[in-house]
């Protein structure tokens, strides 16, 4: 498991490397909640999942991803919100076998 880096802002977006995957995040606040898109290689993968806690957001082989990714709240079991981005909610990169038990 590999922990990414956000700020408490209500939009961000930031280009990662996971698993020698070049990503690109998109994760933002709106009234019902965060989302977050997710592209490889600039082709979109996830668009406006919305995220909860320990609920993994890509999910499907299929489309290309290796492994997943999901948020943890490292002080309860809320879903995330942007204030708390980067403290209390956590971005966590998941490799292929890990997304069944590590959160």
């Amino acid at each position: 498991m590999m922990l990414i880096p956000l700020q408490p802002v209500p939009s961000q977006n930031l280009t990662v490397s996971l698993a020698s995957q070049s990503c690109q995040i998109a994760v933002y606040q709106k009234t019902t909640g965060l989302y977050l898109d997710l592209s490889l290689a600039q082709r979109p993968i996830v668009s406006c999942v919305l995220c909860r806690n320990r609920v993994l957001l890509v999910r499907q082989a299929y489309l290309g991803f290796v492994g997943d990714l999901a948020f943890v709240d490292t002080q309860g079991s809320a879903d995330p919100v942007y204030s708390g981005l980067g403290t209390r909610f956590l971005l966590a990169y998941l490799l292929p076998g890990e997304a069944g038990g590590a959160l």
